[in-house]
């Protein structure tokens, strides 16, 4: 991470790590024990997995509470349905998944506090799609009572906005801040393994100069993961150039006023140059060649946008989605963000502006 700075008419590809509100301590980090990597125990995938595990003790003595049906092939919706109004065994089947999974989160925060740049930390918001479903949401609240239960005195908490919108709105928190100044809205871009959501953001900076009234205005989503075949690097690359033209002609149309500045949330680790130095290999085709560097592509596609130069900044995608957490965070030091999905990203950051009653 380094401490580069922003200019007008500069296309600068990284996101520095000293950032206007925050300074980004650690991010990416990817933890390791005997049988792989931590944060793999804590996926959306591992969490199916428990759900499994729990059916195969309970067909050994009868019928299968939740049917035929694959595991892996259960929504989040249909989890949360069978947690509010299922047969009781099918509950029971996704609550033990749910206290098995919480104990396990538990044990990868005590993992992450237990490293250099994420010492100290007083809270975690915790996002990504596992978040947004009620199983989510209690095995997060779950292992926050392990943890303070067992002596830790740290906040753990879902994100506040939608884990797909706190992918864009967090874009925001990477601007210069002379993007503030005669702009209501900037477009950001959210890359994830199975989707490329892009949108523009209004600042709304008259109703709270902090960013914490910050919305997405309008939005498009594209699922790679679903096309068959599947798109190369340069075809998803291209599609993605279409929905941000498509959104900043909307936006003239609706007389915003457009920040000439893309601010891009990329799985992995994210080099001073802007390519993608390891962390993109659920991405379409290959992201991490040094020869790729997305931020001069959109550059190239989109030298301008209305009157100056177009600016892009990419940064990790955790780091992103964190971001969008930073008016909740007013109170303490020293906080963090995981993400829960394919992986388990994550960020700490400290605030520039501590509160009167941290010491």
């Amino acid at each position: 991470m380094g401490t580069d700075t922003v200019t007008r008419g500069s296309s600068l590809s990284h996101a520095p790590s000293d950032l206007p509100s925050v300074i980004l301590d650690d991010y990416n980090i990817e933890l390791k024990n005997g049988e792989g990597f931590v944060g793999d125990r804590v996926s959306k995938k591992a969490f199916r997995d428990l759900v499994e595990d729990w059916r195969e003790k309970l067909r050994k003595l009868g019928p299968d509470p939740l049917g035929a049906k694959a595991s892996h092939d259960f929504s989040k919706r249909r989890l949360d349905d069978l947690l509010i109004d299922g047969p009781p065994l099918a509950a029971g089947v996704v609550f033990g998944a749910i206290e098995e999974f919480a104990q396990e989160l538990a044990t990868v925060v005590r993992r992450f506090l237990r490293q250099k740049g994420w010492r100290d930390t007083q809270s975690i918001v915790v996002g990504g799609g596992f978040s947004d479903s009620l199983a989510g949401r209690l095995a997060i609240d779950r292992a926050s009572v392990v943890l303070r239960a067992g002596g830790l005195a740290l906040n753990l908490e879902p994100i506040r906005h939608h884990p797909d919108e706190a992918g864009l709105i967090g874009a925001v928190h990477l601007a210069p801040s002379w993007i503030f100044s005669g702009y209501d809205s900037l477009l950001a871009v959210d890359i994830g393994g199975s989707n490329i959501r892009a949108g523009v953001v209004t600042t709304n900076l008259k109703k709270a100069s902090d960013l914490s009234r910050a919305e997405i205005w309008r939005s498009e989503l594209w699922r790679h993961r679903d096309e068959d075949p599947a798109p190369s690097r340069d075809e998803a690359v291209d599609r993605l150039i279409a929905m941000l033209n498509d959104l900043i002609s909307r936006a003239e149309r609706s007389r915003l006023k457009l920040a000439p500045f893309i601010g891009v949330g990329c799985p992995g680790v994210i080099a001073a140059d802007g390519t993608i130095e390891r962390g993109g290999q659920n991405l379409p085709g290959d992201w991490e060649s040094s020869r790729f560097n997305l931020a001069e592509r959109l550059v190239d596609a989109i030298p301008t946008i209305g009157d100056h130069d177009t600016v892009v900044l990419m940064h990790n995608d955790a780091v992103v989605q964190g971001l969008s957490a930073m008016s909740d965070m007013r109170g303490v030091a020293r906080w963090g963000v995981l993400t829960i999905g394919t992986g388990l990203g994550n960020a700490r950051f400290t605030n520039r502006r501590l509160p009167d009653t941290v010491h």
